[in-house]
This record gives structure tokens, C-alpha cells and sequence, in this order.
């Protein structure tokens, strides 16, 4: 019975080259003894994520290949990011992509590794709270586009520091973009306030990377100080001040003595101001502007006395009252019990914005810093004539306050003189004999 013969196709010679190990390295293991090179060199297998060194044996036109000693040859294509500068017998760190390839080499990634060292660099940057230096390269609204180690991380607007924050209105989205563009490859002092390998998370803040300095300056100041700023915003509710890198507020009440309905008629961006610190809350100060100048209403206070007759203004209307300007420091306040006997009378019907009529002064709290206004009792003398009729005739009460009883028609007298009983002839006879 013939007998199958088996034949072997040589197997095709590899177009890659065979690991070079460089003299000076071949020359340095040549005298280690078995356990040396085991302890020099690990035996354990690469693993996807591994992180290793090795020597460049051969620089080709798409591929760099790597000796990793007994970890066998790895290959680096150069659409992975390889650099154009890498010779020949120079070390490199990579990252390990596949432990082994068909051909039986290792796909090792320069690019990965630089992540990894990044990611670790940037571990380091978190856990030990260092401030470091970078620049965004790009904003949106919501804040700015930084990259630090090779990796992309997220400035929120929140965690800017005062002299950066755009104050405006949140409706106004251009103008917060257009103040973030501003910042576009600006040099910026941050801190990482969260990072997530796993999620490919990095947040910065400049906001924690000034807090030790702020919280020095803070404690240099104190209630009743005079400071200098510059105004950084101007919103419906006062003003933002940036003193030496901490935030301050004016707000609306403590811009002017007199009253102020838009902040933006007394200051703007970029104003320098003076203001007077009434509070200091954690890392912000309450500020005013209009403590810097003595109260006017202490001194226009004194033209009124309680009972005069006074004319002003209406400024604002309420269900429990009128405000009434009776100078320009000067606002008081007209209850609704005092403006009319009629208890349901409604304010809005009585009143108009803007209009002027008079008023009698009831009382005024220097104190407190208040006047209260009477308008039924601008005319007194009607009202002193009611009480004294209401005095004089008590049972005209019932009828109401300064109304007289009727006069009895003809029609009633004639009716009561009829009901009264006519003399009988016993009565007549007894008067006769009398």
C-alpha cells in the first residue's frame, strides 16, 4: 500500500526585521547568571495597558520597532503619533495596545503612554493640591476649554476667580461668551478640583487656586474699613466690586442715600470707586457706597414736624399703603387706615405714579427713619365738627356721625294728635266743680 508522503511548505521568510539587541546591552547581560537576568529582566507576560521600556532596534517609513529585551519585540506604526525624531539604540517608554499580534509581536502606542504618564502626573497635581499655570484654547458659555499632561479638562465659569467672572445678566449669553473669549490663551492660575480616569473627567478651578491668598487678604480687613475697587458688573440688584482679587457687592440700597431704581444710572464696568465694608461674609464683602457720605435725611428731616401740612409725591403704591417723596432723601409712607373713613377703599383707585397731593404729618421716627401720613386729615375742621356733634348729641349716633334727625310731616303730627284721647263728659263735670 503506498504511502502518503507529507510534505512541509517552507514557511515564507517575514518581511519584519529580527530584534536587534544593541552591543552595549548585549555586552552588559552577556556575564549574568540565570537568576540575574530573571531579576533583571520579569518573566511575566505583557498585559493590554502595561506600561514598558525598551530600545529602539529599527526606524522604518511607517513603523518603529522596539526591543523590550525578554519581552520580545514590539512594533510602533507611526499613524499612532510616533515622532519623526526617534533613532536608532534610543530608550522609550510605551504603552502596551495587544501583548501579541499574529506575527507574534507586540502593539506598543508612544501616544497611550504619554496619556498614562499624563493621568498619573495629573493624580499627583490633585492629591498634593498643587497650583499650576495653563492657558485655555478655546471658550463656550459655559466656561473655558484647558488641556494640561497631553490631557483635555473643563474650566467652569463658576470657578472662575472674581476678576475674571463675567458679571452680567444670565440672559445675556453673547456678552458672557464674548468676556470667556477674552480669556483665550490668557496665563491662568488653577488648582484640579475633580478628575476621573475611568470617565475621562478633568475639572480645573482658579476660584481654589486664589482662596490662600484671598483668605490672607481677607484677614487684613474688617467692618468699618474704606476700600478701593473696580466695578467688574453692574446687575438689577446693585454692582460687583473686585478689591485686590476679593469680591464685594453694593447692593441697590447702598449706592445712594436717595432712592435707586437702576443701578447702572449711578456706576458702570470699570469704575473706580471708594465704598465703606459693612460685612464680611466667608470670601465675599458687603460694600456701600453711599455710607461715604453723610445721611441727607437727618438733616432734610427737620423741615417737617409732626402736624404740618406737607406735599409730595407718589412713588409706589401697595395694598397696605402709598410711599410718598416729600423730598429728595425723604420718603414716607401713607397707610391705608389713613386714607379714608371708608375701610374697604382700595389704594390703586385712589392713587396714581407720579402724582402730587397733599398730606398731614402724623408722627416722625428720627430712629427708625420713618414718617407716617395722614390724607383724610389734611382738612381737620370737618372732623373736628363731627366729634363735637357726636358729643353734644349721643343718641344722633345711631344715625350716623353728624346727621339730624327728620321733622315730622304734617301727615304724623296730624295722626299723633289724633291718638290722644278726647276728655269725657265725667272729666268735664269734675273740672266744673272744681
Amino acid at each position: 500500500m503506498a504511502t502518503a508522503k507529507t510534505t512541509t511548505k517552507p514557511k515564507a521568510k517575514s518581511s519584519k526585521p529580527k530584534a536587534k539587541v544593541a552591543p552595549k546591552k548585549a555586552a552588559a547581560t552577556a556575564n549574568l547568571t540565570m537568576d540575574q537576568l530573571l531579576e533583571k529582566y520579569p518573566t511575566a507576560h505583557l498585559k493590554a495597558g502595561d506600561m514598558v521600556e525598551g530600545t529602539i532596534s529599527s526606524v522604518r517609513k511607517h513603523e518603529v520597532w522596539v526591543d523590550l529585551g525578554p519581552h520580545g519585540i514590539g512594533v510602533i506604526y507611526r499613524r499612532d503619533g510616533a515622532g519623526g525624531n526617534l533613532v536608532e539604540g534610543e530608550q522609550l517608554t510605551a504603552s502596551v495596545v495587544d501583548p501579541e499580534l499574529d506575527e507574534g509581536y507586540a502593539l506598543l502606542s508612544t501616544r497611550k503612554a504619554a496619556k498614562e504618564r499624563g493621568w498619573g502626573e495629573l493624580q499627583r497635581l490633585f492629591d498634593n493640591q498643587e497650583i499650576v499655570e495653563l492657558s485655555a484654547y478655546d471658550a463656550n458659555r459655559g466656561g473655558l476649554l484647558v488641556e494640561l499632561e497631553g490631557i483635555r479638562g473643563f474650566l467652569p465659569v463658576s470657578q472662575l476667580a472674581a476678576e475674571h467672572y463675567p458679571r452680567v445678566s444670565d440672559a445675556d449669553k453673547d456678552e458672557i461668551l464674548t468676556k470667556l473669549n477674552s480669556l483665550v490663551n490668557q496665563p491662568l492660575r488653577v488648582r484640579i478640583l475633580d478628575l476621573s480616569r475611568n470617565d475621562n473627567k478633568l475639572i480645573f478651578s482658579e476660584k481654589e487656586a486664589v482662596r490662600d491668598d484671598m483668605a490672607g487678604r481677607l484677614s487684613k480687613l474688617k467692618v468699618g474699613d474704606v476700600v478701593e475697587g473696580v466695578v467688574t458688573g453692574v446687575i438689577d440688584f446693585g454692582a460687583f466690586v473686585n478689591v485686590d482679587g476679593i469680591e464685594g457687592l453694593v447692593h441697590i440700597s447702598e449706592i445712594s442715600w436717595e432712592r435707586v431704581e437702576d443701578p447702572k444710572n449711578y456706576v458702570k464696568n470699570g469704575d473706580k470707586i471708594k465704598a465703606k465694608i459693612i460685612a464680611i461674609d466667608k470670601d465675599r464683602l458687603s460694600l456701600s457706597i453711599k455710607q461715604m457720605s453723610d445721611d441727607p435725611w437727618l438733616s432734610e428731616v427737620k423741615k417737617f414736624k409732626k402736624g404740618d401740612l406737607v406735599e409730595g409725591k407718589i412713588t409706589r403704591i401697595t395694598p397696605f399703603g402709598a410711599f410718598v417723596q416729600l423730598s429728595p432723601a425723604v420718603e414716607a409712607l401713607v397707610h391705608v387706615s389713613e386714607m379714608s373713613d371708608d375701610e374697604s377703599v382700595d389704594p390703586e383707585e385712589l392713587f396714581k405714579l407720579n402724582e402730587t397731593k397733599q398730606f398731614r404729618v402724623l408722627e416722625i421716627d428720627t430712629e427708625n427713619r420713618k414718617i407716617a401720613l395722614s390724607l383724610k386729615d389734611v382738612n381737620p375742621a370737618p372732623r373736628a365738627e363731627k366729634a363735637r356733634s357726636r358729643r353734644a348729641n349721643p343718641k344722633d349716633s345711631a344715625l350716623g356721625a353728624g346727621q339730624k334727625p327728620k321733622a315730622k310731616s304734617a301727615e304724623t303730627k296730624a295722626k299723633t294728635s289724633s291718638a290722644k284721647p278726647k276728655p269725657t263728659a265725667k272729666t268735664k263735670s269734675v273740672k266744673s266743680k272744681s
